[in-house]
C-alpha cells in the first residue's frame, strides 16, 4: 500500500514541476517579448515563424536589385541612424527601390501621362522611384539626429543631477533614459542602449564611442570623448557634463540666430518672385488700362 503512494505522490510532483517550469518559460517569454516591444523604435517585432503581411508582400523583390557586401553594409549604417536596427529593414529598402519605380510607372500608365513621350515619362519614373527610399532614408536620418541634438542638453541635465544624487553613470544613464522615454524618446532609446552594451559586459568607453559612430552627430561623438577622457583621468563627470551642457545651448543659441540673420537673405528670392510682380499688376495695371482705353 505504502510503495503505490509514493509512486503517485512522485508522478504527481513530477508532472506539477514539469506543468510549473511550463507555464514560467511562457510567462518569461511574454515579458521578453513586452520588453522587446516596448524598446524597439520600429514597435513590436515579429519572430521569424510568423512573418507580417508587409514582410510576405515585399519578400519576392528583396533580391531583384544587385548589392555587394559593401553597399549592405553601408545601407545597414544608414539604417541604424534613421532608427530602424533589424535585418528586415535592410531588405524592405532593397526591395522599395524595385516596388516604387513599379508603382510610379503603373500611375504613368494609368493616369496616360505616356501618351505624349513614352520613353521620357517611364524613364522619368523608374529614376524618380529608384531614388525616393534614398531621399527618404536621408530624410529620416536628418529629422532623427535633429531630434538628438535637441534632447541632448535636457539628457545631460538629467544625467548631472543623477551623478550629483550619488549614483553612478551607468545607472544615471539608465534613469534618464527612463525619465526621457515619452518628451525624448530617440535619445532615450540611444541611452538605454548605451546602458544595455555596459550592462552584457563591454567597456564604458566602447560603448560610448560606438553612440557617436552610430549616430553619427558630432556633439554625440564630443560627450562621448569627453568622458572617456573624464573617465580616463578621473576627473568629475558631473562639472564636465554641466560645462558640456552649457556649451550645447551655447552653441544651439548662436546657430539659431546664424538661421536668423540669414532670413533676410532668403526673403531676397520670394520678394522678387512673388511680391514684386503683384505689386507691379497693383500700381501699374490701372494706369495701363487707361493707356490701352
Amino acid at each position: 500500500m505504502l510503495l503505490p503512494f509514493l509512486a503517485f505522490v512522485a508522478v504527481f510532483l513530477l508532472i506539477s514541476s514539469a506543468g510549473v517550469l511550463l507555464f514560467y518559460r511562457q510567462a518569461t517569454r511574454k515579458r521578453l517579448s513586452e520588453v522587446v516591444a516596448r524598446t524597439s523604435p520600429d514597435g513590436p517585432t515579429v519572430g521569424p515563424g510568423s512573418p507580417s503581411k508587409l514582410g510576405k508582400l515585399v519578400k519576392p523583390f528583396e533580391n531583384v536589385v544587385p548589392r555587394t557586401a559593401g553597399d549592405i553594409s553601408t545601407v545597414e549604417k544608414r539604417m541604424i541612424r534613421s532608427g530602424y536596427r533589424n535585418k528586415a529593414a535592410v531588405d524592405g529598402f532593397f526591395a522599395a527601390k524595385v516596388m516604387v519605380p513599379g508603382a510610379l510607372c503603373l500611375l504613368v500608365t494609368v493616369t496616360g501621362l505616356y501618351s505624349f513621350a513614352p520613353f521620357f515619362a517611364y524613364a522619368l519614373a523608374g529614376g524618380l522611384g529608384f531614388l525616393i527610399p534614398d531621399f527618404w532614408l536621408s530624410n529620416r536620418i536628418s529629422a532623427r539626429q535633429m531630434k538628438l541634438r535637441l534632447g541632448l542638453p535636457e539628457a545631460l541635465d538629467l544625467i548631472v543631477v543623477c551623478v550629483e544624487a550619488g549614483l553612478s553613470l551607468d545607472k544615471a544613464t539608465m534613469r534618464t533614459a527612463q525619465e526621457l522615454r515619452i518628451s525624448q524618446p530617440v535619445i532615450a532609446d540611444e541611452l538605454n542602449l548605451v546602458y544595455l552594451e555596459q550592462r552584457a559586459g563591454r567597456p564604458r568607453a566602447e560603448a560610448w564611442r560606438d553612440i557617436g559612430d552610430r549616430t553619427d552627430v558630432d556633439t554625440i561623438r564630443s560627450l562621448a570623448s569627453i568622458l572617456v577622457q573624464a573617465d580616463k583621468f578621473g576627473t568629475s563627470v558631473g562639472k564636465t557634463l554641466r560645462a558640456h551642457s552649457e556649451s550645447l545651448r551655447t552653441r544651439r543659441r548662436q546657430d539659431a540666430e546664424e538661421q536668423a540673420a540669414k532670413t533676410t537673405v532668403k526673403l531676397v528670392f520670394p520678394l522678387v518672385l512673388f511680391i514684386f510682380p503683384s505689386l507691379f499688376v497693383v500700381t501699374l495695371g490701372p494706369s495701363m488700362i487707361t493707356m490701352m482705353e
